[in-house]
């Protein structure tokens, strides 16, 4: 296939898959398989495109946070974010350097995606017996701290998945407030992930051969798709349970576990 369609076609996988609770790390692993695997910079390439989106969607939201700093609420949100957010940066620098991840392969991500969804619909339904809570708790954040954590060492976890779920469970019922959440840690979240990536593989010479076009191409593609994305998903999720994303994750998991080797 045309590198330049190959690079647009994986652009549009990350964008969709990122921040949907579906695994993009799942869908790129199928998608490489025909489309070719592109470099460790042309990966952190197309994520960073989809945080860009997420930050243009939340614009309006991280603006009012910094001019209604001194107000008790805001401070308050801002500071669970924070707390969020340090608690990932500080045990992601440890998990980084114990080399502790498994590794990107059809089975443990089958896995990841199957239990995953499971997850998801037993969340929705114990969710759905409490009454609506819009309101972070400091629990709340410091478990959504500590699922991207766990979404960054198993493959397939789905980081949106991970924290909109456990902040579900922990007392965010309300589906729109979890997900604004767990979207707005993902900011400096993934910056700060994307950022280190980059400066590893620049500094290990990943640099050396790339295809600078398509991966220009791929970063606006990613950005645009995942900004439309993620406005569809924040409209759907007001009327709409996240059952459908976890039976699709559950078929996916089954799936790649029946058709696809296990070491591939």
């Amino acid at each position: 296939m045309n590198d330049l369609l190959s690079a647009i076609l994986l652009g549009i996988v990350e964008g969709i898959t990122e921040f949907l609770p579906i695994s993009s790390t799942g869908h790129l692993l199928i998608a490489e398989r025909w489309l070719g695997a592109r470099s460790d910079l042309f990966n952190v390439a197309i994520q960073a495109g989809a945080i860009l989106a997420v930050t243009f969607i939340y614009w309006r939201t991280l603006w009012s946070m910094m001019q209604n700093w001194r107000r008790p609420e805001t401070r308050d949100y801002v500071m669970k974010l924070a707390v969020a957010f340090l608690i990932t940066a500080a045990l992601g620098l440890v998990v980084s350097k114990m080399g502790f991840k498994l590794p990107e392969t059809v089975t443990p991500i089958a896995w990841a995606l199957v239990v995953g969804g499971v997850w998801m619909l037993l969340a929705e339904k114990f969710a759905a017996n409490r009454p609506d809570h819009t309101a972070v708790t400091w629990k709340v954040a410091i478990l959504v701290g500590l699922a991207q954590i766990v979404a960054g060492v198993f493959p397939g976890t789905s980081r949106s998945a991970a924290t909109i779920f456990i902040a579900m469970l922990a007392g965010t019922n309300n589906r729109a407030a979890a997900t604004e959440f767990a979207f707005l840690v993902g900011i400096p979240t993934m910056y700060a992930a994307t950022g280190y990536e980059l400066l590893k593989t620049m500094h290990g010479g990943g640099a050396a051969g790339e295809d600078w076009t398509g991966l220009a191409v791929a970063f606006v593609v990613s950005t645009i798709v995942a900004f439309a994305a993620v406005k569809w998903l924040l409209g759907y999720i007001r009327s709409h349970r996240f059952t459908a994303f976890a039976i699709y994750r559950i078929a996916l998991g089954i799936a790649l576990l029946l058709f696809l080797p296990a070491g591939g």
